[in-house]
């Protein structure tokens, strides 16, 4: 079935599981919203989170790569890629952490490392203090967890793409994907096919809505994201970073931070790397993914 402008994503998807993303989509309830999620491999489990504006395909090195020895399970948040989103749904942090958490009561996880970057971050966080014991071991990328309101860095970021400029650039052009995204890698764009991946659940401009909304939230979500940091300050559990040194975004200032967090936190570099590790770099990302995994 070639792609075609009347092909639904779901269609596109079903195309590149030929060769792109060769993975068996499984769908769960979870507080009114219809989740997609990959489920691959056996062992100890994974739970893969993306951010702004990835999907779970994001992680498809990720999953061939480590699906020999370990569960991976990669969820679409509502509203990206294949997961649906219900009725009257904000696209916030906060009710994307209320599905993740419905959604591993719904798989009952048990003991899972979560495995984020970006906004997936926050959200997997929270959805790991909000659930008992679903997820016991954090291997980070580049993120936060806590409000950065008044950092000059955020600030313009969030005010310019989250703001009416950005509402009709992400609307008009789709420009977390076509402009932010290639933008933000330190080794070259991705390829044609890649790209189109990306662009494919955001194609009806309707679909945009939560380009916009996740920079908002960096300033608007400040409440949310103070409590959150408030509470991982109980939490003990193993922790690991792997961090881009060439990202745009989340600096060395953010990564001093999570080290007083957590001071016994394992920190992995990944050399000539953008935001998107997992895309960017991939063979050094999952190289170590593996190491601090122990794998």
């Amino acid at each position: 079935m070639p792609d075609s402008p009347e092909c639904s994503f779901a269609e596109r998807c079903l195309n590149l599981q030929a060769g792109l993303f060769p993975f068996e989509s499984r769908f769960l309830d979870a507080d009114g919203a219809r989740v997609h999620y990959i489920d691959e491999g056996s062992g100890p489990t994974l739970v893969l989170l993306h951010g702004n504006p990835s999907w779970s395909f994001v992680y498809r090195h990720v999953i061939r790569a480590l699906r020999v020895e370990f569960r991976c399970v990669a969820l679409d948040l509502p509203g990206f890629g294949l997961s649906e989103p219900p009725p009257d749904y904000g696209y916030t942090p906060a009710e994307h952490a209320g599905i993740v958490a419905a959604a591993l009561n719904e798989l009952d996880l048990r003991d899972a490392c979560l495995v984020a970057h970006d906004w997936g971050g926050p959200i997997g966080l929270r959805a790991m203090l909000d659930t008992d014991s679903r997820i016991s071991r954090v291997v980070l990328g580049n993120t936060w967890a806590w409000p950065v309101n008044g950092d000059l860095h955020f600030e313009w970021f969030s005010r310019l793409m989250g703001g009416p400029l950005g509402r009709w650039g992400n609307r008009r052009f789709c420009l977390f994907v076509n402009g932010v995204m290639p933008a933000s890698m330190r080794r070259g764009r991705p390829p044609p096919e890649v790209m189109r991946a990306y662009r494919a659940p955001f194609e009806p401009p309707r679909a945009r809505t939560p380009l916009s909304v996740f920079p908002a939230q960096i300033l608007g979500a400040r409440d949310w994201l103070g409590k959150l940091a408030t509470d991982l300050e109980a939490w003990t559990g193993p922790a690991s970073f792997l961090w881009p040194d060439g990202d745009i975004a989340f600096r060395e200032r953010e990564l001093v931070r999570w080290r007083r967090m957590w001071p016994r936190a394992e920190v992995l570099t990944i050399p000539r790397c953008g935001h998107f590790l997992w895309e960017d770099a991939p063979d050094d990302a999952v190289g170590a993914l593996r190491k601090s995994l122990g794998a």
